[in-house]
């Protein structure tokens, strides 16, 4: 694993990206401090069924309220603008 300074991340872009094409994981750093990783993409990208899916959504949905406010408000405050 190879580490790279931001500048010559920024310079050297499309070769980073052959390389990380390629197999090889980059590190960026800022400063010395690593602030990103450059990695191979995978070789299947994650796909959830439609019940996955509307599950994920139904839990989400059990975790986060309005606090009080109501659908029919949160459209007219949006309307304004």
């Amino acid at each position: 694993m190879e580490t790279v300074g931001s500048f010559e991340a920024k310079t050297h872009l499309p070769a980073l990206l052959e390389r990380a094409a390629k197999g090889e994981t980059i590190i960026i750093t800022r400063h010395g401090k690593p602030v990103a990783r450059l990695v191979p993409p995978t070789d299947e990208p994650v796909r959830l069924s439609v019940e996955e899916s509307v599950a994920g959504l139904l839990e989400f949905g059990k975790s986060h309220r309005l606090k009080g406010l109501s659908v029919v408000e949160l459209v007219r405050e949006g309307r304004k603008y």
